[in-house]
């Protein structure tokens, strides 16, 4: 691969650049063949993509070769692998020869501008913290994942999901800086609307930490071109009445398992009612059309990726189960991200809100 082992620029976009994306080959249940083919899938659509693909070279060589990536794709030889099972502690301290660490170290040397991995998501955030280091101003970094929605978009932002259980109210006003920043500098909402995630809209309900995050979300958000809607509930997920979902780790990741669980019963009881007798067989010919385009809508594999704000580099996080599909449309995420110098934004952003009170507009 063309210059991979240089580094990267820092300054603003070129954008006639190439886009190199370090990409975990081994952490997903799928295999590497299905982080190669996609691999090939965004290297169809976007002639401007390189990739640094790190794992066992012996079983990534012939499926490079086989898609004809060798020319955009440098190999980089890992010998181990971090699983699923493995505690992030764990991977802390013994994660040095594992295929994700050297993804992200290939983003902390600048010798790529993101990381993909479909890996082990505590382990992931723990190794990129320990390599990558938090933003200045962040506590906490967040995991933010796309939601399906009404808006014209087609989904709202919602965050954390994950990456800390915890969030006291500095670090949910955080988190709305951080969502509101991914929302317009990634998907071009020009003003992104914030709420807050709480068990009703009215203000004497929730946790206090959730009153007082109210107020300095408000504080903030009167001084910005972002909007803050105040408290929704768990119902105005899905819903057009906002942009950006913040809550923390513990609630945003039960909501999201629990989203993806009803999707998934859902699909099974439709699949299970066309197929009933002949009548619903020949029904669902007639819907067919009807039933691919909500399919195509509410399927997680093309919002796949969540992104881990709050530190000095761009990493997104990879639906485990990810197919090519996933894989690709986790990819597109990080390229977008890296052309737009994302990280620097939002960095900005964040230091802006703490040094004096102020936020600037980015």
């Amino acid at each position: 691969m063309r210059d991979s082992a240089k580094s990267i620029s820092s300054s603003s976009p070129d954008m006639s650049r190439d886009i190199v994306i370090s990409v975990d080959a081994m952490g997903g249940d799928q295999g590497p063949g299905a982080v190669v083919s996609g691999l090939f899938m965004s290297a169809k659509k976007n002639p401007r993509i390189r990739f640094i693909l790190n794992g066992d070279q012996a079983v990534l060589s012939p499926l490079v070769t086989k898609r004809g990536l060798s020319d955009i794709c440098e190999i980089r030889h890992a010998e181990e692998v971090i699983t699923m099972d493995d505690k992030p502690s764990h991977a802390m301290r013994n994660g040095k020869n594992t295929s994700m660490w050297h993804t992200v170290d290939a983003v902390r040397d600048k010798q790529a501008h993101a990381a993909v991995s479909c890996g082990n998501t505590g382990a992931l955030m723990a190794i990129s913290m320990l390599r990558l280091r938090k933003a200045p101003g962040v506590y906490r970094p967040a995991i933010a994942i796309l939601w399906p929605s009404k808006n014209p978009s087609g989904f709202n932002v919602m965050l954390d999901v994950g990456a800390d259980i915890r969030a006291d109210a500095p670090d949910l006003l955080k988190y709305a800086l951080m969502g509101a920043s991914y929302a317009r500098n990634g998907f071009n909402i020009k003003k992104p609307r914030v709420g807050l995630l709480n068990v009703g809209t009215e203000e004497h309900k929730g946790r206090p930490e959730l009153h007082e995050a109210n107020d300095l979300i408000s504080e903030t958000f009167d001084t910005t071109d972002f909007e803050y809607v105040g408290f929704i509930e768990g119902n105005d997920i899905p819903s057009d009445k906002i942009d950006v979902i913040v809550t923390d780790g513990f609630t945003g990741n039960i909501a999201l398992k629990t989203g993806e669980g009803t999707v998934n019963l859902i699909a099974g009881a439709m699949r299970d009612s066309f197929k009933a007798t002949l009548l619903s067989r020949l029904s669902a010919l007639f819907a067919m059309t009807s039933l691919k385009r909500l399919s195509r809508r509410i399927d997680p594999r093309r919002k796949n990726g969540g992104v881990f704000l709050g530190l000095n580099g761009t990493v997104v996080k990879s639906h485990g189960a990810a197919d090519a599909t996933g894989i690709s449309a986790a990819i597109k995420l990080a390229f977008q991200l890296a052309e737009m110098n994302f990280d620097e934004k939002l960095a900005a952003r964040v230091a802006s809100a703490t040094s004096d009170g102020e936020t600037i507009k980015k």
